[in-house]
């Protein structure tokens, strides 16, 4: 890798030059959730893949993001965090944390306004701000046994990183309420079937998925990029109409009763003790 590019705290990167493929995977320092650290890592790693690109240190051309959690891909959302800003009540926290979440979808919704093709890859879980987070990529492969899901309406809220803006275009306004609403887990297979997701892999088998799809699709690159922008102008996403309804979800956020912010708590605890067998798992086999 190009000395100073692609050194983040919670990213792990590397670059396959015959397949000229950025993977990269999320290694949260904490619960597997969009932390405040990692938002700025994917910042710095956006700035890095336009400059590595642009310059022609490193010929990108597909970038693939995945996660080193076992059986997770993104629980979402810092909860914790949410419920010290609601407690608070500071609002202008809560924006921040949100814009700073969308711009960074924008920009993968983009490509980066470059000739990427993005690829998301689901060994796990993709809850609340993960699932949101899949929305953005060009195509999403997801190992069986994954789980996809929009929770935030079990505490009162609603999915405000990009869910009913992604999923109104891909479904329709209607279905895209009615997965929202519902608050229920969806299973790779049920995404498949709905378009969210493009490819099934056996457990254990996403990267050999996705390392195939790259080998078979590489001379319809130019033309795949041109389908994505094509596909982008007939049915634009501006970053302000994604802003608008972070600044909806953080009204909602302040309206929160007690008996919700201690549900979302309970999600807090439930997803630590998730990070705390992971660990011990990692202890065992190190041992």
């Amino acid at each position: 890798m190009i000395a100073g590019l692609f050194e983040q705290q919670q990213l792990e990167s590397h670059f396959d030059p015959a397949l000229e493929t950025l993977w990269t995977y999320m290694t949260p320092t904490r619960r597997p959730s969009f932390n405040p650290g990692l938002l700025a890592d994917f910042d710095q790693w956006q700035a890095d893949i336009d400059q590595a690109h642009t310059t022609g240190a490193l010929p990108i051309r597909y970038v693939v993001l995945g996660s080193r959690f076992p059986g997770v891909f993104s629980l979402g959302g810092d909860l914790d965090l949410f419920a010290s800003h609601i407690n608070e009540g500071n609002r202008e926290a809560l924006v921040r944390y949100g814009r700073a979440c969308v711009r960074i979808l924008h920009r993968n919704m983009l490509g980066l306004n470059l000739p990427l093709i993005t690829i998301g890859l689901v060994q796990g879980d993709a809850l609340g701000g993960g699932f949101e987070a899949l929305l953005s990529f060009n195509v999403v492969v997801a190992e069986r046994g994954s789980s996809f899901g929009l929770p935030e309406t079990v505490f009162g809220l609603f999915p405000g990183m990009g869910a009913h803006c992604f999923l109104s275009r891909r479904l329709g306004a209607a279905r895209a309420e009615q997965m929202i609403l519902s608050g229920r887990n969806y299973s790779a297979e049920e995404m498949y079937d709905l378009g969210i997701v493009h490819a099934l892999a056996e457990p254990g088998e996403g990267r050999k998925v996705v390392e195939d799809y790259i080998r078979q699709n590489r001379r319809r690159h130019s033309g795949h990029c041109a389908i994505y922008e094509a596909s982008r102008a007939v049915n634009p996403l501006t970053l302000a109409e994604l802003e608008t309804v972070v600044d909806l979800w953080a009204d909602a956020a302040l309206r929160l009763s007690d008996a919700d912010l201690k549900l979302m708590r309970r999600l807090v605890a439930a997803q630590t003790r998730l990070l705390e067998k992971a660990q011990a798992r990692r202890e065992a086999s190190a041992g």
